[in-house]
């Protein structure tokens, strides 16, 4: 478990990057063959993105609450989403192909995602008595004081305008 930052901090990304969620539901929890070999790809694609950073992950969380498996994902641009999903020689492709082959439509299992595309400056974040957590675990943590004290003068720092601008 990360240590508990007990005070105030907000986290900054260098640049834009990507907020990617995606997920699966288990519409037939009992077709334990539709969803595990999906489960498990995803795994999988994890632990390579873990070994390979400069594949552009810059941190992901899981979150189970049945029927549903969902994960928040910072990725450092589309184009290394992008690069990734399509890629032949890295997990994503292969696990899709099969997962079309095994399930496509049929209803057993719900897969989904959504991508944002962030802006420096589209965003504002505050963690207290936090470990490093969403946003604060893939970019940098700033404490939320002076500058960074409200909501809005954390979106300008992000944005590089000075207060009042």
């Amino acid at each position: 478990m990360s240590a508990i930052i007990d005070r105030r901090v907000c986290a900054e990304i260098e640049g834009d990057f990507v907020l990617f969620l995606i997920g699966m539901r288990l519409n037939r929890p009992w077709k334990v063959w539709k969803w595990v070999p999906a489960f498990l790809a995803m795994v999988r694609m994890l632990i390579e993105l873990k070994r390979r950073p400069e594949l552009g992950l810059l941190s992901t969380r899981t979150q189970f609450g049945f029927p549903n498996i969902f994960l928040v994902q910072y990725w450092r641009s589309f184009d290394h989403l992008e690069a990734y999903a399509r890629s032949r020689e890295l997990q994503h492709l292969p696990a899709w192909h099969a997962f079309n082959k095994a399930v496509g439509s049929n209803g057993d299992v719900g897969i989904w995602h959504e991508t944002f595309l962030i802006r420096s400056g589209g965003y504002e974040n505050v963690y207290n008595n936090m470990p490093a957590f969403g946003m604060g675990a893939a970019g940098d943590l700033r404490d939320a004081t002076g500058a960074r004290q409200e909501a809005r003068q954390r979106v300008q720092a992000t944005a590089g305008r000075p207060e009042g601008a």
